[in-house]
């Protein structure tokens, strides 16, 4: 998965600074920080109304998750991008919490 990661990252960080006119990575870079958490959040959205719906749903619905929880990664990679947060700082964090407890790392949180 990291791989796949790396290799948008890379995709990404080449089009941050290109053409707003011929790539859709700049051209949420040139409308700003609001603009890239405006999709965010609505790919957010969409991920969540797809899950509900496959909840009991078939396959079809099924890979609507998917697409949808893709585009939600897409642009929060654009977000991380954005902030000069690389995603590997994420994938750390994750790394991070194996082995602790999900209730003692909530905790640990909450106390910060």
């Amino acid at each position: 998965m990291s791989d796949t990661l790396a290799q948008l990252a890379d995709v990404l960080a080449a089009r941050r600074h290109a053409d707003p006119e011929s790539s859709y990575v700049a051209k949420l870079h040139a409308k700003g920080l609001n603009k890239i958490l405006e999709k965010v959040g609505e790919e957010a959205t969409e991920t969540l109304l797809a899950a509900k719906d496959a909840e009991h749903g078939d396959d079809a619905t099924r890979q609507a998750v998917v697409a949808e929880t893709a585009d939600l990664w897409f642009h929060s990679l654009v977000m991380l991008s954005h902030l000069d947060i690389d995603h590997q700082a994420v994938l750390d964090e994750l790394a991070r919490r194996f082995g602790v407890s999900g209730l003692d790392e909530k905790a640990a949180r909450q106390s910060r």
